[in-house]
């Protein structure tokens, strides 16, 4: 594949120090967050269970970008080395991989869940709700205690996540337990330019903010829109 010319992002914002992850980076949305955080200057890899299928996601994006910055790696090398990791992948198959995962996952480190429970019927998105009250609760039942779950970038479609040229020009609703896990990932996401960070509470605000989503779909329709997103005034 010819080499393109480097985004022209690339190396104008400040690094972020932390290693991003991705479980489930070969579909739209860990596409377009591992875009974004690597023309953040993160260190960043794509996991997959299939290592061949995780190599060529990483090897596409870094043709995107123009520069190897995005590395490809099976699911339990990708979760040894990731600081933070984002759980990427349809909301019904997520909390199972994540079991799955746990024996993989270092002492103290940052899962992002931004996963939201939604199926159309008749063409109408409607809120698929858990027993446990939303997704990223479903989620945190199922990892390791000194694990940490925080919930973000739910209320963001993931089309527009992965049109990088487009400015997100919205917040990032951040939700979670621990303030320490909130508080990093709301470090690393400062870095992505035209994105505000805001603590939304305890990982249970989760609960509205993926039924915000389900809104914001509506929204879409109703008005023939497809990027519907939230921004906070007076904050």
């Amino acid at each position: 594949m010819a080499q393109l010319d480097p985004h022209p992002l690339c190396g104008h914002n400040a690094a972020v120090a932390t290693r991003v992850g991705f479980l489930g980076g070969t579909g739209i949305e860990g596409r377009g967050l591992a875009l974004r955080f690597a023309l953040a200057g993160a260190s960043v890899v794509v996991g997959s269970r299939s290592e061949e299928r995780a190599r060529a996601a990483a090897a596409e994006y870094n043709a995107l970008l123009g520069v190897d910055r995005i590395r490809g790696a099976a699911n339990p090398d990708m979760l040894r080395e990731s600081d933070i990791v984002f759980i990427t992948l349809p909301y019904e198959h997520a909390p199972e991989a994540v079991s799955h995962a746990a024996s993989d996952l270092r002492a103290g480190v940052i899962l992002v869940d931004v996963t939201v429970p939604m199926v159309f019927r008749d063409g109408r998105a409607e809120f698929a709700e858990p027993a446990e009250g939303s997704n990223a609760e479903r989620i945190a039942a199922r990892i390791p205690k000194d694990a940490r779950l925080v919930g973000a970038f739910k209320t963001i479609p993931a089309h527009v996540l992965a049109e990088i040229d487009t400015p997100l020009d919205c917040d990032d609703l951040v939700c979670g337990d621990s303030s320490e896990a909130k508080q990093a990932v709301i470090a690393a996401c400062a870095a992505i330019p035209a994105l505000r960070s805001l603590d939304a509470g305890p990982l249970s605000a989760a609960r509205i903010l993926e039924r915000m989503t389900v809104l914001a779909v509506q929204l879409n329709r109703r008005y023939k829109r497809k990027g519907a997103r939230y921004r906070v005034q007076g904050v």
